[in-house]
Order: C-alpha cells, then sequence, then structure tokens
C-alpha cells in the first residue's frame, strides 16, 4: 500500500451513497484511518440498505451521521458545521442521483444538504451501471461538477453486479485513498527530489542486560520534523532512537538503540542534502557493560560505572567528508539559551541550531507543544510557543525556503551557510 503522510490529522467527511459498491466505503475508512486521518461519516438513506451505521461508526470511532431533521444534530446546524469542519469532502459510491444533485443544486436530506452548504475541496468517487454512466444527463453533471472544481476519482472498467460489463466500477478503496492524498498535494512540491536525515528520540546505552543510561525524550518533535519534510516532497531518512510514538507511513525508519548505532545508521543514510539532529543523544556510556543483570548485596556498596563519552553524531556530520550541505542541531538548555546555543553551534560547526530551555514546565519533554528560538551565525529568531507539529512544519518551510536557490545535482557542500 502507498504511504501518504501528508494525511495525518486531516479531517474527511465521508458521504456513503445508496450502491452496492458501499461495502467498499469501509475499507476506505479503515485506510484513512491508518493513514492518520480522522473520519466523519453521513450515511445516506440509500447507503444504508447497503453498509449500517454501525458498520461505519465502528470504523470512524465516531457518531455516523443520517438525518437532516435530527432534532439533537440541527439544534446548532449540524449540516453547517459537518461541512465547515472538514479539510475535504469524499463522495464514496457517488451515485448517478447524489452527483445530479450536486450538479442542480438539491439539498433534500442531509448529505446534499452538507455539499451544497460547504466551502471545502470536494472529491467523488462515481459508481453506477455503464448505460447511467453513458447517459448524457450524468456527462453533463460531471462536466457542470467539474466547472465547479469537484475533483474525481474512477470510474474504473470491469464487470458489473448486474452482470453488465463497461465503465462505472467504484475505484479501488486504495485509488481513492491516493486521490484524497492528492488533494491534499500541492503541484509543486518545494523538497522533490531532496533527501533529509532526520534523527529523533533518545538513546540508550547499556549498563547491564536490564539497565541503561537514558534520558526523558519523547521523539515527538523529530517525528514532527520527519512528517514536515515528507510532506514537503523530500525522501525522508527517519533514524529512531526507541520511542513510544505511532510512526506515520511514508519515511524511510531506521530504528536504533545506543549512540553509535545511530552514528552508523547516519552514515549509511549519506549522501543527503539536509540533515537535522533532533534525536537526544545519551552523552555518556560505560565502558563496558556487565554481561549480566547487576544485583544488589545487603552491606556491599554500590557497583562504580566507568564511563566515557558517545559519539557525537551532530560533529561528525558537521566536519565529515559527506557533510550534507545543511547541518542543524537541537540544544536543549537550562541555563544561558542564547550562548549555549551559539556556542554549540561554533563548537559543532553545524549551520543552524534549534535551541529550547529545559525550564518550560509544559514545552519540553512529552509535550505536545515546544517553544523555540532558531540560531544562526547570522542571528537569532525567537519562534512563538506552538505544536511540536507546527514548529516542525516551520522549520521544513524555512529549510525549502533555504534550498530554493541550489539544484539537487549541485554539489553537496555547496549549501554550505
Amino acid at each position: 500500500m502507498a504511504a501518504f503522510p501528508n494525511l495525518v490529522e486531516k479531517r474527511i467527511l465521508l458521504i456513503i451513497s445508496g450502491g452496492i459498491a458501499a461495502y467498499k466505503a469501509l475499507e476506505l475508512i479503515r485506510l484513512l484511518k491508518q493513514s492518520g486521518a480522522t473520519v466523519r461519516a453521513v450515511l445516506t438513506k440509500g447507503g444504508s440498505e447497503f453498509v449500517t451505521a454501525l458498520s461505519v461508526g465502528a470504523l470512524t470511532e465516531d457518531k455516523v451521521y443520517t438525518d437532516l431533521w435530527s432534532l439533537t444534530d440541527e439544534a446548532d446546524m449540524g449540516h453547517i458545521r459537518l461541512s465547515r469542519e472538514a479539510d475535504l469532502i469524499v463522495v464514496a459510491p457517488a451515485t448517478a442521483d447524489i452527483l445530479a444533485k450536486m450538479a442542480a443544486g438539491l439539498a433534500d436530506d442531509l448529505a446534499s444538504t452538507v455539499l451544497l452548504a460547504s466551502d471545502k475541496s470536494i472529491l467523488v468517487a462515481p459508481a453506477m451501471n455503464v448505460r447511467m454512466w453513458e447517459h448524457p444527463a450524468t456527462a453533463a453533471n460531471i462536466a457542470t461538477l467539474a466547472s465547479r472544481g469537484v475533483k474525481q476519482v474512477g470510474p474504473a472498467p470491469g464487470a458489473m453486479a448486474c452482470g453488465e460489463f463497461g465503465m462505472g466500477r467504484l475505484a479501488e478503496p486504495t485509488e481513492i485513498l491516493a486521490a484524497i492524498s492528492a488533494a491534499f498535494t500541492p503541484a509543486n512540491l518545494p523538497l522533490r527530489g531532496r533527501r533529509v536525515l532526520v534523527t529523533s528520540g533518545p538513546t540508550q546505552e547499556p549498563i547491564d542486560p536490564v539497565r541503561f543510561i537514558s534520558n526523558r525524550s519523547s521523539g515527538k518533535q523529530g517525528l514532527a520534523i520527519a512528517t514536515a519534510f515528507s510532506s514537503l516532497g523530500a525522501e525522508t531518512i527517519f533514524v529512531t532512537g526507541p520511542t513510544a510514538e505511532a510512526i506515520p507511513p511514508g519515511l524511510s525508519v531506521v530504528r536504533v538503540e545506543t549512540a553509535q548505532e545511530m552514528l552508523d545508521a547516519c552514515h549509511g543514510a549519506l549522501p543527503v542534502d539536509v540533515a537535522v539532529c533532533a534525536a537526544a543523544v545519551t552523552d555518556w556510556r560505560p565502558i563496558e557493560a556487565a554481561p549480566r543483570k547487576l544485583k544488589k548485596q545487603a552491606g556491599e556498596a554500590a557497583p562504580s560505572l566507568r564511563l566515557t563519552q558517545t559519539p557525537d553524531i551532530l560533529a561528525d556530520l558537521s566536519r565529515g567528508p559527506r557533510r550534507p550541505g545543511l547541518v542543524i542541531g537541537f540544544a536543549l538548555e537550562t541555563e544561558d539559551l542564547l550562548a549555549n546555543a551559539r556556542a554549540k553551534l561554533i563548537a559543532k560547526g553545524c549551520d543552524w541550531i534549534v535551541a529550547n530551555e529545559a525550564t518550560q514546565g509544559d514545552s519540553v519533554f512529552g509535550s505536545v507543544y515546544n517553544n523555540v528560538t532558531l540560531v544562526k551565525a547570522t542571528g537569532a529568531e525567537r519562534w512563538p510557543k506552538a505544536s511540536k507539529r507546527e514548529v516542525g512544519e516551520r522549520l521544513a518551510a524555512t529549510v525549502a525556503e533555504y534550498l530554493s536557490g541550489f539544484l539537487p545535482s549541485e554539489p553537496r557542500t555547496a549549501m554550505v551557510r
């Protein structure tokens, strides 16, 4: 199955109209949810003859809307709210009847009223008998909708449930999913053709088979950054330490545990145009990990740990022979944020530092928010507090703007500062 990271957190309103192909809408819901989208469904009276509201609701994990005249839903103008709260409206299957209603501007049930009241993009997936599809009225309706900007996927040729053969089969759920993704994809993605390496999460340095040295990094920010780069078209290699975060499709994932494993994975990903070192790499490791669990014995002193430094991944990438064109590091500080970030920028040899403070309460470990300052050799720019997803998107957009003057085929080192 294709991967569509740009569907993460997108809100899809799925209208299921009446046709034998309505059962495929259930698989479409599953694929959308698997891609990170949220799905609400409107089930027409005809659609409910083929699939039940119970089945649809179980998959969407939300209420299924069926009735324009619901006192509870319409008390707050439910049909308006449904149309406004969606990022995209998808009609699948789209029968000849609902296409005709859309073209004529009719609004005699919940589905047609939502469609008429919407100011959002609409995607239809037609499904009907071949003669209905070829009828001049249907052709005129499709042309009218296309002139209004309604997008279309399918239909496909094939055998019909009625026994006939021809154009009119509903597009497969995977094809509809791809069309939904394309509806959110700019025509010219700014990072298409670029390779980006993102490190994320903590590393774990073993003390013995059951204990390790690590830190509190959740990996949320690194994952948000990788997802943002991927959504802008970059081929994104995501090297992550142990994390409980769900990783969306679309990333080339390399899972590691130790700092040395992360460094090796980074070397294996080169060459890249951009490296973003967002991982919280453990600074120290035991010189030698115990082969068996260290047991506490009554009356005995605690064992001593002899430590040594772990590899400096940011400095290695910044000063290595295959240096990425743009190297970005992170600095988590407890004091003197800007001074320490500038010192790190010089010491590591990287181009930018994304700095934040560990004393910001809810803005660091495990939180969905972050408050960062982008530090460059030319100055510092403090960004307002935002979700980690928004920070990732802003960083990716900033990188895309920076790289716009360079071709992917140019020497990597030509893009340094």
